[in-house]
């Protein structure tokens, strides 16, 4: 139960770190992005370094398009390593300071009562900018 409450709260804080992004003018700012990895049958919590996406742009709404993407990509890495059934969530902001105190936070949160290991994801994995979908996009 104590797991299913921490996915819980790592939701709760990817929804709020969206919407504390950048407010200054202009679309191209600089999007810093970290990944985060939970399972409901281990105690394992992978991390990613905090890293820069080139040419990012956020919507309209500050938010991080096609955000499933940067999940999957992340997903499939620990697949690759024999890691199964793993949850992702993807953080993100144009404020590096303040994504690396959001992950230091949830670092500690998880790090009380010793209840789980963290474990940090190979420096060998990068994000890669996703592929936006434009339905209206003349073929």
């Amino acid at each position: 139960m104590k797991k299913m409450n921490m996915l819980v709260a790592l939701f709760v804080v990817l929804l709020c770190s969206s919407f504390t992004l950048g407010k200054g003018k202009g679309k191209n700012k600089d999007v810093y992005m970290a990944g985060v990895s939970a399972s409901f049958s281990d105690s394992l919590i992978f991390f990613t370094d905090i890293q820069l996406v080139d040419s990012v742009e956020l919507d309209k709404d500050k938010l991080l398009p096609e955000r499933q993407q940067y999940s999957t990509q992340l997903k499939r890495f620990l697949e690759g390593l024999g890691m199964k059934n793993r949850t992702c969530f993807i953080y993100f902001d144009t404020n590096r300071k303040k994504l690396e105190k959001t992950i230091r936070k949830m670092k500690e949160e998880y790090q009380e009562g010793g209840r789980s290991i963290l474990r940090q994801v190979d420096a060998d994995f990068k994000f890669k900018k996703a592929i936006i979908y434009n339905p209206d996009a003349e073929e």
